[in-house]
């Protein structure tokens, strides 16, 4: 689904969508929008697809309209004037990515040896996979939120590449998306070695 939205770059180089959806009475960012009152561009790609996965490109998938035409934005000129730490800033400030990032995570099947995706966007989804990680003869039944088998086809080597990093869709590991131990993915209440280590050691 097509979106329409303002879009303001700041001095610094921010750059802030003002999401004008034609219906905002269905809109899923009105309560995120009366929050934070603007989206990022990777926010508001995001936002107007319709199912999840694929390459996140929002430099191409965002269009802008100059003298009439239609460009993409990584064609518009605009982009000569954006500044990564600038907007690096605001990835935090949505209610959905308040604290660490967590990129996608796999896990091999000990039956069919098909690698299988983990999501770690909330705290449940990183504690699901930090014990499924645990158990040496975890299988593709027992993927706790997708419903998958093991005759079910493996995601392609250029699917997998693609882990949710929200500085580049093709990211190999920055410090947007590698975390080494939050309260997000160590639990008290676990008893692993990195868990222990992490909570022993960790600030107060």
């Amino acid at each position: 689904m097509a979106r329409v939205g303002k879009l303001k770059i700041s001095s610094t180089g921010q750059f802030q969508i003002n999401c004008e959806c034609s219906a905002p009475s269905t809109c899923e960012e009105v309560g995120v929008l009366e929050e934070i009152g603007k989206l990022t561009p990777e926010e508001f790609e995001k936002h107007s697809r319709e199912k999840e996965g694929g390459p996140r490109k929002w430099k191409s998938n965002i269009w802008v309209t100059i003298k009439g035409k239609k460009v993409p934005l990584w064609k518009s000129g605009l982009m000569r004037y954006y500044k990564h730490a600038s907007n690096e800033g605001k990835l935090g400030s949505s209610s959905r990515r308040r604290g660490t990032f967590h990129r996608d995570e796999f896990l091999l099947c000990s039956k069919c040896k098909k690698e299988r995706r983990f999501r770690l966007r909330t705290k449940q989804e990183c504690k699901a996979f930090h014990y499924a990680s645990m158990n040496k003869k975890w299988k593709c039944s027992d993927h706790p939120y997708d419903k998958i088998k093991c005759g079910d086809e493996e995601e392609r080597a250029s699917r997998k590449s693609c882990r949710g990093c929200p500085r580049t869709s093709t990211c190999k590991g920055c410090t947007c998306c590698v975390c080494l131990g939050c309260l997000r993915c160590r639990y008290l209440d676990c008893n692993c070695r990195t868990c222990v280590d992490f909570m022993q050691n960790a600030q107060p």
